[in-house]
C-alpha cells in the first residue's frame, strides 16, 4: 500500500498562495488516480481536486476552479495543489488520497489511502 504525507499548510493572508504537496512512499503514484479533499471546522470533508494516473485530466470543486491547481510529478511521486486568490472560506484541514480505480471519482469512497491532512487558515 502507499503512504501519504501532506505538507505546505499555513497561515495566509486573503488573497495569497500556497501550495501543497502530497509525498508518497510505499508505491509510485503513477499507479493511482489522486485527489484532494478538504474539510472546514465543523463541515463533512468535501472534494477539492483530482487527477488522473497517465493523461492528466483534472477535475475541479466549482467554487475552486480558476484559482487552484492540481499536477503531479510521477518522477519525485508528489502530487501538488497550487492554491492562488484564496478565500477564507477555504480554510480548512487538506488532505491528499489516493484511488485505486479505473475512472475518476469526488466521492471520499472511492479513495482507498489518506494522508493526515495539514491546516490551511486564511485570514480576512
Amino acid at each position: 500500500q502507499v503512504q501519504l504525507v501532506e505538507s505546505g499548510g499555513g497561515l495566509v493572508q486573503a488573497g495569497g498562495s500556497l501550495r501543497l504537496s502530497c509525498a508518497a512512499s510505499g508505491r509510485t503514484l503513477s499507479r493511482y488516480i489522486m485527489g484532494w479533499f478538504r474539510q472546514a471546522p465543523g463541515k463533512e470533508r468535501e472534494f477539492v481536486a483530482a487527477i488522473t494516473r497517465s493523461n492528466g485530466y483534472t477535475y475541479y470543486l466549482d467554487s475552486v476552479k480558476g484559482r487552484f491547481r492540481i499536477s503531479r510529478d510521477n518522477a519525485k511521486n508528489t502530487v501538488y495543489l497550487q492554491m492562488n486568490s484564496l478565500k477564507p472560506e477555504d480554510t480548512a484541514v487538506y488532505y491528499c488520497a489516493a484511488d485505486e480505480s479505473l475512472t475518476y471519482s469526488y466521492r471520499e469512497a472511492s479513495y482507498d489511502y489518506w494522508g493526515q491532512g495539514t491546516p490551511v487558515t486564511v485570514s480576512s
